[in-house]
């Protein structure tokens, strides 16, 4: 008590500690009184003889009246020294901060009543302990008292006036650094190397807003958006520098419940977006672009290495180097030349390309059409600096281009095409290195290779500029499996893209990986994703060699062979578009030699018999055709004896095969031939189909030559053959009638002369035939063969089946 009595009157002591409101405020009269008198005789010993007892017998005192007297007195003695507060703050703001976290809510509001009478008196001094306060206010902006609310945003008003008038300008003051009454808050642990106590100090506040940043509460985020737009619009901080800090914590704002906290959020992050822009055209035109992050700056001659703090986290150092970058650049380099705002900031587009990938894939609407919004903008300002990130963005924006809404659609959209531009114009170095490492890592390991998650622990660097091929080839495949057929057809057209601009590098020799992916795809539900899927096989092998040509075609009949329905629905499709891209005719000599070795009789016979329809039908094969038609050449004839060696799986084929090289009298061999085999309902159907294609375009010039029989008597043989298999039918009735119409002609022509001139004029075709290598007797030898087989195979297959049923029939 006699250290009080030294300093204060019995009675003002008794005033301070009363339950009433009214005899503290009289108290605190008193005591700015004493301290105008200490002020007036320069007493500073005096003076801080009082701070010392209001502070630690009544602001740090266990009963709540008491403390609240201690901090209307402070508030009373720093109105009293009023500019000479700055020396006496140390004593004056911590106990005032520790009443913030007070359990009673009148300590809580006092407390911030007479901050905010201090922050009138000290104005910019009082910025020494920003980050304390800003803290303290965070937490109170969610405090259920409206009465503390209320007090909090009073004083929350009055810094950011304070922050307002100031500018980034380190000012030295007088006072010492804070002293750790309290825990320090994170951010405020050390000044930065050669850095002194500053009235406002960016750098360090960063990491503390770094923090905060990842709030819940509404009213909260309300208060951080609040600050980061007041930060945001004074020029001379350029907190757009820091933005990597806290751009993610902004983007989780964007889903919150609350539509106050969303629209707030909104209009930050817009007019971020529209300094970006600025500051890229300002550099521009500067031409000091300066992308990524800073270099490394020598150190200040005159400071020396502070250690961090052991309870900083990697993010807080992280955030601590940047603001020695800061701080360092604006020691290092004055000029006299006049600053223009933005041209200075170097803007990290990968740090926060980083941050946005997963905001792509939000759940929330709003979220993922600003972060596909930005990722555009991105490509739009950073243009080729973007290359290195691009298997980051490409499986998001891919998926996206299907959304639901119509307007995040057409954002995917919009930004995929200027990806995609951007990806077609680039020019630069391609590699597959990173990629095929981390590949061969996860196989070694036994996982699944992941490119962008070794892009994602890539270091960004502006000097090297690559496109990684082998990880964006990696996403596109895993996309081929996506639900949505608009993002399948787009990852086919990526790839397709990336061919033409590096194919030894997108599809060689190993990658068997992507090549099963894009025969797979042949599978899908969507005619349209099948067409592009097509062209990409077709591309590929274009650049290939033909070991690779001949392993696509073995691998494509693998799977008609595996997936009969396949075959069934697209076989012509396939086929056909593949036609029209490649040489059909190097395409129907492989599949001839291939299928000439198919251990599947069943199949085999299927597979002929849907090439051989093609083959008479398609547009695409008119030339393929064309040649078949001329045997009296050496390359027609030894086409011809390819594909028939492996039409032989399917009797009605070759024969068909043999009417359109004009062969005719071979064709009325087999057809005698036909008398020997099994006449199965599959094979009366499809002499039925033969005799509609007679009829159609494709062999007008076989109708024609029935005006010719002089010329041509085994074609009559053959049809009659034909027609003499067929049962009673329609096909039937068409081809007599067709027979029929030309039946005068060869009684016309059944002279001795004109037979004998048939005779020779045959025998003489049949000689030409054998000078270049078809062994009409050995071809014919072969059929019989390969038709065996196949009786065989469906006696087998009977068999194999009552036995099945006798099985079922016991059990």
């Amino acid at each position: 008590m006699t250290g009080h009595q030294s300093v204060l009157t019995p009675q003002v002591i008794r005033s301070l500690s009363d339950k009433v409101y009214e005899k503290r405020k009289a108290a605190a009269i008193e005591i700015e009184k004493l301290v105008r008198d200490a002020l007036i005789a320069n007493d500073s010993a005096r003076i801080g003889s009082i701070l010392m007892v209001l502070a630690h017998e009544f602001a740090y005192s266990i009963v709540p009246n008491t403390r609240n007297g201690g901090l209307i007195g402070l508030a009373a003695a720093a109105i009293a020294l009023g500019p000479a507060i700055d020396s006496h703050l140390m004593d004056i703001v911590p106990p005032m901060l520790a009443c913030f976290s007070d359990q009673d809510s009148r300590v809580r509001y006092y407390a911030s009543e007479a901050l905010y009478n201090v922050c009138k008196v000290a104005r910019a001094s009082i910025l020494i302990y920003f980050n304390e306060i800003f803290d303290a206010l965070c937490k109170l902006s969610v405090d259920q008292e409206s009465s503390v609310k209320s007090g909090a945003g009073l004083l929350d008003r009055i810094i950011k006036d304070i922050v307002s008038e100031l500018d980034s300008t380190s000012h030295p003051l007088s006072v010492s650094p804070v002293s750790k009454i309290f825990p320090p808050v994170p951010g405020t642990t050390s000044l930065r190397p050669g850095m002194s106590p500053t009235s406002f100090n960016l750098p360090r506040f960063i990491p503390l807003l770094a923090e905060r940043i990842y709030v819940v509460t509404p009213a909260a985020r309300i208060f951080l958006v609040q600050w980061i737009y007041l930060l945001s619009s004074i020029p001379d901080l350029e907190l757009i520098s820091y933005l990597p800090e806290f751009l993610d914590g902004l983007f989780r704002f964007l889903s919150d419940p609350n539509v106050d906290v969303r629209t707030a959020t909104l209009n930050v992050l817009v007019e971020f977006l529209k300094e970006l822009r600025d500051i890229v055209q300002v550099q521009r035109e500067q031409g000091i672009l300066q992308f990524g992050p800073e270099k490394e700056l020598p150190a200040l001659a005159h400071s020396t290495p502070i250690a961090s703090d052991s309870t900083e986290t990697p993010a807080q150092q992280s955030s601590q180097v940047s603001a020695d970058k800061s701080s360092q650049s604006m020691t290092l380099n004055p000029s006299s030349v006049p600053y223009i705002p933005g041209q200075g900031v170097s803007l990290d587009f990968g740090k926060m390309t980083h941050i946005l990938v997963p905001h792509l894939s939000s759940q929330d609407e709003e979220t993922q059409a600003t972060a596909l919004r930005w990722i555009n903008e991105f490509i739009l300002l950073a243009k080729d600096t973007m290359i290195p990130f691009m298997p980051l963005i490409l499986q998001s924006i891919l998926r996206t281009l299907s959304h639901s809404v119509i307007a995040i659609r057409n954002m995917a959209i919009e930004t995929n095409s200027t990806l995609y531009a951007l990806v077609l114009g680039w020019s630069g170095n391609i590699t597959t290195s990173s990629a095929d490492s981390t590949h061969d890592q996860s196989l070694s390991s036994g996982g699944k290779p992941d490119a962008v998650a070794h892009l994602k622990n890539t270091p960004f660097c502006s000097s090297r500029l690559e496109l990684d091929v082998s990880a964006c080839v990696n996403i596109l495949t895993l996309l081929f499996q996506d639900e949505m057929e608009y993002t399948r057809a787009a990852a086919i057209d990526w790839l397709t893209m990336l061919h033409k601009k590096a194919p030894e590098k997108v599809m060689h020799s190993s990658d068997q990986r992507t090549f099963q992916a894009l025969l797979g795809t042949l599978s899908d539900l969507s005619e349209e994703v099948v067409k592009r899927d097509l062209q990409l096989l077709a591309q590929i092998s274009h650049y290939s060699d033909d070991q690779y040509f001949t392993n696509f075609m073995d691998n494509l009949l693998t799977l008609f062979s595996s997936d009969r329905r396949l075959l069934e629905t697209r076989g012509n499709l396939i086929i056909r578009q593949l036609c029209f891209s490649l040489n059909p005719e190097r395409m129907y000599r492989s599949f001839a030699e291939l299928i000439e070795n198919e251990q599947d009789i069943e199949f085999a016979s299927t597979m002929v018999q849907n090439l051989n329809l093609i083959l008479v039908t398609s547009p695409e094969l008119s030339e393929l055709r064309r040649r078949l038609k001329n045997l009296d050449s050496k390359d027609g004839s030894a086409l011809f004896a390819t594909l028939y060696r492996s039409w032989c799986h399917n009797a009605v084929a070759v024969l068909s095969l043999c009417l359109l090289a004009q062969a005719y009298e071979h064709a009325s061999h087999l057809v005698s031939s036909f008398g020997d085999l099994e006449i199965t309902v599959p094979f009366l159907v499809q002499i039925d189909r033969l005799v509609q294609l007679l009829e159609s375009p494709v062999f007008t010039y076989l109708r024609l030559q029935l005006l010719e029989p002089d010329c041509h008597p085994h074609l009559f043989k053959c049809l009659y053959g034909v027609l003499m298999l067929l049962p009673q039918s329609s096909a039937f009735a068409t081809l007599r009638n067709r027979l029929s119409s030309v039946g005068p002609l060869i009684s016309l022509y059944n002279t001795p002369n004109g037979g004998s001139t048939s005779t020779s004029g045959t025998s003489s075709q049949n000689q030409h035939h054998q000078d270049f290598g078809i062994r009409w007797q050995d071809l014919i030898a072969h059929f019989r063969n390969i038709q065996h087989r196949q009786e065989r195979s469906r006696r087998q297959g009977i068999c194999n089946l009552d036995s099945f049923s006798d099985m079922e029939r016991k059990f």
